[in-house]
């Protein structure tokens, strides 16, 4: 139907949970049932289908699903036909080269003549013709990284979170030959009514993106320290200064990105701030 929007997401996993997060924080509420394979939004209209990862680009492509969220790394090694629309910001890993940890390597140039055991057969190969690396590609799907202890490979090319699987295997990365998080990716041959919505939902989407890498700063600040602080404070537009009722007071309001905070805390303390807070933000509309 026209009227509704596909929505193709990881059937479980870390992808499955964070695609339904960030609708519900949306609020587009999804009717979940136990091992559906399709669900419908009540308040939006909004249909989620829940598939396979590897499926996903392709059913987006074919125009069963009119988007999805996968994640980056498979969009590269599928090749999809399919627009990129937004990073959503979750699911970061990278696809790394590991050795054993015990394995001799100084630089690139020793993978060559290497066997490297992977599920990502496109990506690799296109890495090792890129640095003119001569080495040996044995695709295998699941348990990559038990491969060098059972004498299938001499390295891995997998996916990396936070390297505990890894070091559980005596495996040391080595090489990373790309950084991966979930993307939203649409169909190119959308009907006018689909992009529509799909921008409805981009709207919610980024109110919330934004909401998750800022926080709102509260601080008192001594009326003739007002504008240096100011100038310290990246904001949407500028800051609110409202009196105090102590005389030669002020507070200070204003939105800030959370990792900015810890660049400027000392500034702001120097410039004769005190009482700082800083509050979580749900959305933020710009």
């Amino acid at each position: 139907m026209d009227d509704r929007l596909n929505v193709a997401v990881q059937s479980k996993g870390r992808l499955f949970e964070g695609s339904l997060e960030l609708l519900k924080a949306g609020g587009i509420s999804i009717n979940n049932g136990k091992d559906q394979l399709k669900a419908s939004s009540h308040n939006f209209p909004l249909d989620v289908l829940y598939l396979r990862n590897s499926d996903i680009p392709q059913y987006v492509v074919d125009g069963v699903a009119d988007v999805g969220v996968v994640g980056e790394n498979l969009l590269i090694e599928k090749q999809a036909n399919v627009d990129v629309i937004e990073k959503l910001g979750f699911s970061k890993c990278r696809l790394s080269i590991a050795l054993p940890k015990e394995a001799s390597y100084s630089n690139l140039k020793d993978l060559n003549g290497k066997r490297i055991a992977t599920s990502y057969p496109v990506t690799l190969k296109e890495f090792l013709l890129k640095n003119n690396l001569d080495a040996e590609i044995h695709v295998i799907s699941g348990s990559v990284e038990i491969a060098p202890n059972i004498g299938l490979s001499d390295a891995i090319c997998d996916l990396v979170s936070s390297g505990s699987t890894l070091f559980k295997n005596g495996l040391v990365e080595k090489e990373v030959i790309l950084k991966s998080q979930a993307v939203l990716i649409k169909n190119k041959n959308l009907s006018t009514t689909k992009e529509t919505l799909i921008d409805k939902v981009l709207f919610r989407i980024r109110t919330t993106l934004q909401a998750r890498k800022s926080k709102y700063i509260l601080l008192n600040a001594p009326n003739d320290k007002v504008e240096e602080i100011s100038q310290l404070l990246p904001v949407l537009k500028s800051p609110t200064v409202l009196p105090l009722a102590t005389e030669g007071w002020c507070s200070i309001h204003s939105v800030i990105d959370e990792d900015r905070f810890w660049e400027v805390i000392d500034q702001l303390k120097a410039a004769g701030a005190e009482g700082i807070l800083i509050v979580p933000i749900e959305k933020i509309v710009i």
